[in-house]
């Protein structure tokens, strides 16, 4: 699938892209980058995995994002069927109490990818099956990862 026909199609998903908060681009990259609202996230992932012709049935890249005035997440989705590869992104509605839906009743292997970045930026997955650090310990304050993050004590300064 070009990423023109993947584009179309995710369009013909939501009665009104625009208040989903779909937008697209391909970024200098050959992937085509979708981002969407938060609200509309597990929709989304839903159907690039289940529809036949999108058939996104792996993901293989979850990471957490600090951009600054909020936080996200990037999903690197492929189609081991046909071949094709998607981009989608979303940033948390409030950096104070991040949260987005868990995808990890879609693809298992999420559970372990949002775990890290809970840990690491503080984004909660909500009905996430065990959202509890995975690298850090219990103890841990805050949120390594963010930009705003400082520990004098764990800290290296450049």
């Amino acid at each position: 699938m070009t990423n023109e026909a993947l584009q179309n199609k995710i369009e013909k998903w939501f009665q009104d892209p625009e208040a989903a908060g779909l937008a697209f681009s391909e970024e200098e990259s050959q992937f085509l980058n979708v981002s969407i609202d938060p609200k509309y996230l597990y929709e989304l992932m839903s159907k690039l995995k289940s529809d036949p012709d999108t058939s996104l049935d792996y993901l293989f890249c979850l990471s957490g994002v600090d951009w600054g005035e909020d936080l996200g997440v990037v999903y690197h989705l492929e189609s081991t069927l046909h071949r094709h590869q998607l981009v989608v992104k979303v940033r948390t509605p409030n950096r104070d109490q991040p949260t987005l839906a868990t995808v990890s009743s879609i693809w298992q292997t999420a559970e372990f990818h949002e775990r890290e970045v809970f840990d690491f930026f503080g984004i909660i997955f909500s009905d996430h099956p065990n959202l509890k650090r995975l690298f850090l310990t219990d103890e841990w304050q805050g949120y390594p990862m963010r930009k705003d993050y400082e520990d004098e004590i764990n800290m290296i300064l450049k």
